[in-house]
């Protein structure tokens, strides 16, 4: 997996409006990383920059917000023991991207990009509570209602969204809206960077350790109070530690959705279900589609760029589609 990350993260440096040669492009990538040590320029200038200031921040940029929803929606499914759960299908996403919207919508970004950040993540964890109030019934949460729910309120958030855009006096945030509700890449910055990057590390840390806790809970609640874990105590932390990590990768990258649905499940395939591999495992897994969706929306109408939202749900949407195929068979040939 991290073999993937590297050889997408190359075509990520070579492919674009100006094609740069693989052997250039790592030479450039190495020389900047190593500062100066590695290797002669011998390279056009313009490769350089263009390379540096635009291909790499996009890059990791991408990278952080692919292993960021994977490892949220590994976690998600595994606190509600709920395939099917993730940031986009539970309305997290949704709900982030309406928080930033209405930031925008009265201008209210007093602090810059961190305003974004703080709205895009309460708006991320206020649609997370309200799901889950709506699916809790009789003290527990059914896979069914779970996922109803959610959907419901990402159409209610997309419509609200819609109605801040409809009666804005600025005729420039439609144009701003789509970016956040179909996600991309293509204002990736150096300045952008410190903070996704630093969430992701900070919450991949936090979720390691609470790995065997994680384990618990595949396991059902009775097994998991009866080894001494305080369930609901954990499931909040855990829904504050994804509804946050969501919102900054909406606030840096507007929503993408289903990576976080469909990756946990390749990664379960190949590693196994425990979080203690399965974690850092689709992390890198994530980063690597997320460079991919990437090339292909910058490559596939070039010069121009499809929204990377597009591209992952053209690939996820039949996933998801599968997946509820499947736990129909399963559950017809059940006895």
């Amino acid at each position: 997996m991290t073999s993937l990350v590297v050889v997408a993260g190359l075509a990520g440096l070579m492919i674009g409006s100006v094609h740069i040669p693989a052997g250039t492009a790592g030479a450039i990538f190495l020389h900047w990383i190593s500062g100066g040590v590695l290797f002669e320029p011998t390279w056009r200038e313009a490769y350089e920059i263009i390379v540096v200031q635009t291909r790499v921040p996009r890059v990791i940029l991408a990278a952080v917000v692919g292993g960021s929803l994977g490892v949220c929606g590994m976690v998600i499914q595994a606190i509600v023991r709920n395939p099917l759960a993730g940031p986009s299908i539970l309305g997290v996403s949704s709900g982030a991207a309406t928080g930033a919207v209405v930031v925008m919508r009265f201008g209210l970004v007093t602090l810059g990009a961190f305003t974004l950040h703080i709205a895009a993540f309460l708006g991320g964890l206020a649609t997370l509570t309200i799901v889950f109030w709506i699916a809790r019934t009789g003290g527990r949460m059914t896979p069914t209602r779970l996922v109803l729910a959610g959907v419901a309120m990402s159409a209610v958030l997309s419509a609200f969204t819609s109605l801040l855009v409809l009666t804005s006096p600025d005729p420039q945030l439609a144009a701003r809206v789509l970016f956040w509700t179909l996600g991309g890449f293509g204002g990736a910055q150096w300045k952008l960077l410190p903070i996704p990057v630093a969430a992701l590390a900070l919450g991949l840390a936090v979720m390691l350790v609470q790995a065997r806790r994680l384990n618990l809970l595949m396991a059902g609640d009775e097994s998991a109070v009866a080894l001494g874990l305080n369930v609901e105590a954990h499931r909040r932390a855990m829904f504050v530690l994804t509804a946050a990590l969501t919102g900054i990768t909406v606030a840096v990258a507007g929503v993408i959705g289903f990576v976080g649905l469909i990756m946990p499940h390749i990664v379960r395939l190949m590693v196994g279900a425990d979080h203690r591999h399965a974690l850092p495992a689709v992390a890198l897994l994530g980063a690597a589609f997320t460079i991919a969706a990437d090339l292909v929306a910058r490559s596939i109408i070039a010069p121009l760029e499809l929204p990377v939202g597009i591209v992952t749900a053209l690939v996820g949407g039949p996933f998801f589609i599968w997946l509820l195929r499947r736990d129909a068979r399963s559950l017809a040939g059940a006895p």
